[in-house]
């Protein structure tokens, strides 16, 4: 369905579609989430479609993460699973578009953004830009096992414990080096090094471009656990204090007091 808060154009052989939330740093919500997959069904069902941008409105995030106020509703032991399921679905759903995808980014990318630049093949940054996924010292949540997996793939298990055990945000620079960035470009300059990128691999063969990044993906996920193997983390996670104390303390801009309960 339709938002105001994701834009969709093509120009050619390439689509973009553009996060446009910016006064709540393009946090998402599921109606945002749902014109995501939507997007990804359109240009997967589109042969003129060769290359998939996604990118955020405003200058200042990619995406910062899920809107957090959703979290109050939650109420049960089931609820921190059935969440993560529901993201793991979107995600997965970007992750399987058949042709390149390119995460545009300029400032920060956060939480779920973070997740979803992970699934796309490519990720373009500015030099402002910042990385990472600070719910040990914001929410007390728990990542589902594949985007954990998606995460090692890309930065390995060191790196990958401190941007999650410590919670700040790696800078431009750190991205490349852990392997979450392919690229910097000048904020001025993004647009153009993105769309030269784009059509580079839109002038190539496509069929290899397909074969190559499904097999690659397929390789991946033999080396994933079931989903499953990881819900008694979740649940330890989302049924907590902690968890309820750090959305009340982020939504209220103040300092969460963790207990370990």
């Amino acid at each position: 369905m339709p938002t105001p808060h994701v834009l969709y154009e093509q120009v050619g052989a390439v689509a973009s579609v553009t996060f446009n939330r910016p006064e709540a740093r393009n946090a998402m919500t599921w109606e945002m989430y749902q014109a995501l997959v939507d997007y990804c069904d359109r240009v997967a069902g589109d042969a003129g479609v060769r290359v998939l941008v996604l990118r955020g409105a405003g200058g200042k995030a990619f995406v910062a993460g899920t809107d957090i106020a959703q979290f109050r509703a939650f109420e049960s032991a089931r609820d921190g699973t059935d969440y993560e399921q529901r993201l793991d679905a979107i995600i997965d759903r970007l992750e399987r578009v058949p042709i390149a995808t390119i995460a545009q980014i300029d400032g920060v990318v956060t939480g779920g953004g973070c997740a979803i630049a992970a699934a796309c093949d490519l990720r373009v940054c500015t030099p402002a830009s910042r990385f990472g996924v600070p719910i040990a010292r914001t929410l007390g949540n728990c990542l589902s096992a594949a985007n954990h997996a998606r995460f090692l793939d890309l930065m390995g298990p060191t790196r990958l414990k401190e941007m999650l055990y410590t919670g700040r945000l790696f800078n431009a620079g750190e991205a490349v080096a852990a392997g979450l960035v392919n690229r910097i470009a000048p904020a001025d300059d993004l647009d153009r090094t993105v769309r030269e990128l784009a059509a580079t691999i839109a002038a190539n063969a496509p069929l290899t471009v397909r074969a190559t990044k499904e097999m690659i993906r397929r390789v991946q996920a033999a080396r994933r656990i079931e989903p499953v193997a990881g819900h008694d983390l979740i649940t330890l996670c989302y049924t907590s204090a902690d968890f309820r104390e750090g959305v009340e303390a982020f939504l209220a801009k103040r300092a969460p007091r963790w207990q370990g309960a």
